[in-house]
């Protein structure tokens, strides 16, 4: 079932001069619907007539940037880098007024994704939860002013003033036919809580909004009224939380053979085999076009992290794969009434570059560049959204029949809501793995970076540039690797400034971003970067002084010892 929702809108300035409301909602743009919407209201606090410039730059600033934010960050994540923003700006424009009063707002936000909903809430605007007309609004906000009768109209927290804010959150699940109200302090002030249920459900969301308006002003409201009313009629697709329920309802199917049915999908093949997971080729029950199906081994089945892993892949696979060129294989929505635990992708034909390393001659350059500039750009979009791969290798990188590269396998990928146990697992390949990380540091976009580099090198050279790494081997990082136009001499000299650039043991020698990167490919020979520069050895091996100096006192203790024992005096 798609999202989708009807809205109603209503304010009205009530007895006040000035309506200083300010309300709005915005959807996710074409082609991200997955993402929801994002409603929120504000009520801007006159001190020198400027609540409804910090009332309207707060929910327009909110609406227009929520979608801007990467597709991987934890709503809560996204809303309050925003809102913080907000409040820096707003509380320096109030210092810097100078006699003209400060710019203050309230500010109630509800984003609306899969079948959950997230809050922000600072003042006294309010967020209610409606299910039933015959039973009270439920509200989802707590106000934030003092509680003594003649204070309440004083707030203790508002954006714009102070330079940090504290924001409320709250999150919960959503169900069709829930009605979301959000409410200025002068409709909730002159209505109950049951009024406002009955009033909210009347006719359409917008009757329901202009009667809630309505009441509050014939109820004697003496301030703005403003009401904002969401009803759901239809749930948007899955999110990361909705796959973990999916962990703890379904398990894995048992192991599969040709000619075998999982939910319609006629398996086709077996793949692959790693111990840990199943991959198998099969023929879409609908389409009749093949696809590939990873699931978990039989051995791993019970494996509550394994299970999560696999759920977190799903989630990001959808959200990173959704643009047609993305350069990641398209994951698919699992259906409802699946009844098994497994990923569904599209089926590409072709090979991955180790295949192609195995059974052709070394890559000429003008493939590798080419397939370098695409990698990069897939990075790119990668990081973008705050996602670090963690394995890029050539088992990972694959050219389909389409002529398109795709970097494959995000089972230990980083997003900042994988589980606890992924995090903290020493994920990659010992060979492509930068030397920081087996110095204690954390993966990075850096790290994917460096192991492109190992990967194009590799590629060109047809051998490692630090030779096959075991865990800990750190003594392999202590020599630079040979100049690529050493071992082929029709490399480039750029491109092997380039590449070596790329896995420089020094992170601060290397690419900083894949857009530097593939900037430096796309030039080439035209503006090519610099030689990389030669290591020194105190960086190398930062006991090499004290070795030598061991050495030297070694050899002038032998010097001191033959003189006093043998030379004449």
């Amino acid at each position: 079932m798609s999202f989708e929702v009807d809205i109603g809108y209503s304010s009205q300035r009530g007895p006040r001069d000035v309506n200083e409301d300010f309300a709005g909602t915005v959807h996710a743009p074409p082609g991200e619907e997955a993402r929801g919407l994002i409603a929120a209201i504000a009520d801007g606090v006159s001190t020198g007539g400027h609540g409804l410039e910090a009332a309207q730059t707060t929910v327009m600033g909110l609406l227009a940037d929520y979608f801007a934010t990467p597709d991987t960050w934890e709503p809560t994540a996204a809303l309050d880098r925003l809102i913080g923003a907000q409040n820096a700006w707003l509380a320096d424009h109030n210092r810097r007024r100078q006699g003209g009063g400060t710019a203050l707002t309230t500010l109630t936000a509800l984003v609306l994704h899969g079948q959950s909903y997230t809050l922000a809430h600072v003042g006294d605007t309010r967020a209610w939860q409606v299910r039933d007309a015959g039973e009270p609004a439920l509200p989802l906000t707590q106000d934030h002013a003092f509680e003594h009768p003649d204070l309440r109209s004083r707030l203790t927290r508002a954006i714009g003033l102070d330079d940090q804010v504290r924001v409320d959150y709250a999150q919960g699940e959503v169900r069709v036919g829930d009605c979301f109200v959000l409410t200025s302090d002068g409709v909730h002030g002159a209505l109950k809580a049951q009024q406002l249920a009955r009033f909210a459900l009347q006719g359409t969301a917008l009757q329901g909004s202009e009667a809630l308006v309505r009441a509050a002003l014939a109820a004697g409201s003496r301030d703005n009224a403003t009401a904002l009313v969401i009803r759901v009629t239809g749930l948007d697709a899955r999110q990361l939380d909705d796959e973990l329920g999916d962990v703890r309802r379904l398990a894995p199917p048992p192991a599969l053979k040709v000619g075998d049915m999982l939910d319609g999908y006629a398996i086709t093949a077996r793949v692959a085999d790693t111990g840990v997971h199943l991959l198998y080729q099969a023929r879409h029950p609908v389409t009749r076009e093949l696809v590939a199906i990873k699931t978990l081994h039989p051995s791993r089945a019970g494996d509550p992290e394994e299970r999560a892993m696999l759920a977190h892949e799903a989630w990001l696979g959808l959200r990173v794969s959704a643009r047609a060129d993305s350069g990641f294989v398209r994951v698919h929505e699992r259906a409802e009434d699946a009844s098994a635990l497994y990923v569904v992708f599209d089926w590409h034909g072709g090979r991955t570059l180790e295949q192609l390393q195995k059974t052709g001659p070394r890559g000429a350059t003008a493939e590798v560049i080419g397939a370098a500039i695409a990698i990069a750009k897939a990075l790119g979009r990668l990081h973008r959204q705050g996602v670090v791969h963690r394995d890029i290798k050539p088992a990972n990188l694959h050219l389909g029949e389409d002529g398109r590269w795709r970097i494959l396998d995000l089972g230990v990928a980083l997003s900042g809501r994988e589980g606890e146990a992924q995090r903290e697992l020493h994920a990659g390949t010992p060979s492509y793995i930068n030397p920081e990380q087996w110095q204690g540091a954390d993966a990075d976009a850096g790290s994917d970076l460096f192991a492109l580099g190992v990967t194009l090198y590799q590629w060109l050279a047809g051998r490692l540039p630090y030779g096959e790494i075991e865990p800990y081997q750190l003594a392999r990082y202590r020599r630079d690797p040979a100049a690529l136009s050493r071992i082929r001499p029709d490399v480039p000299v750029w491109l092997d400034h380039l590449v070596c650039k790329a896995v420089a043991r020094d992170p601060r020698q290397r690419f900083e971003t894949a857009e530097e990167l593939v900037l430096a490919l796309e030039r080439g020979a035209s503006r090519p970067v610099g030689p990389p520069g030669h290591t020194p050895l105190i960086r190398r091996d930062p006991a090499a002084l004290v070795k030598i100096a061991l050495a030297v006192s070694l050899l002038l203790n032998a010097l001191l010892v033959l003189w006093l024992l043998f030379l004449p005096r």
